[in-house]
């Protein structure tokens, strides 16, 4: 299973930070829905805060910042993952890589439909998240924590662009080390066939 693990990892190297110390939160619903509207149409998700308390919480935050808006699925993987996560703005990017959060133990399986957090070991989740295009049964092994799942729109994410493929080394087109460093002014201009997320809102 190392190939999923080499594979899921989020794409972020320096770990300078082992969580954040911000302001005071906003208070974070128990079960929430936040709708993606993507180019190819809308995807709801629901998250469950006794899945991952700190996932959520997290999620939450995000959303509520805007931070997934403009966000390309930067790696389609077909029978596999839907990642995406890096804010279109580098400098906000830059900052929020490193604003890690601890881990959640694993309550929820990775079935097809659920949300994780990238990781690279313990304590190092940030921004970046995959949608499970399958059940990745290696991926709770790996402690991938699932805090959310489609509800609505699970064919609008089968549609997502795959043509790129897995990134390098294992694919030859999108570098993660560009990605992570030039965010939407590497991916917009070299890779138009990729999808993205237009908008990501709360649902009343």
């Amino acid at each position: 299973m190392m190939k999923a693990r080499i594979a899921i990892f989020a794409v972020v190297f320096p770990l300078l930070f082992s969580a954040c110390a911000k302001e005071e939160k906003p208070t974070v619903p128990d079960v929430f829905r936040v709708q993606f509207t993507t180019t190819q149409g809308d995807i709801v998700i629901e998250a469950t805060k006794a899945w991952a308390p700190h996932g959520i919480d997290r999620f939450y935050e995000l959303v509520n910042m805007r931070y997934f808006d403009q966000n390309y699925f930067f790696r389609v993987v077909p029978g596999f993952i839907a990642q995406f996560g890096v804010h279109k703005d580098y400098d906000i990017h830059n900052r929020w890589r490193n604003y890690f959060i601890l881990d959640d133990p694993p309550k929820e399986k990775n079935l097809r439909g659920t949300l994780a957090f990238a990781q690279d070991g313990a304590n190092s989740r940030a921004t970046e998240i995959f949608i499970n295009l399958k059940d990745n049964v290696g991926l709770d092994e790996q402690s991938f924590v699932p805090f959310a799942k489609v509800v609505q729109g699970m064919d609008v994410v089968d549609k997502l662009y795959s043509g790129y493929g897995e990134m390098m080394p294992e694919g030859k087109f999108i570098d993660p080390n560009r990605v992570e460093n030039g965010t939407n002014a590497y991916l917009e201009p070299r890779f138009p066939k990729l999808d993205r997320i237009k908008r990501a809102v709360f649902l009343k």
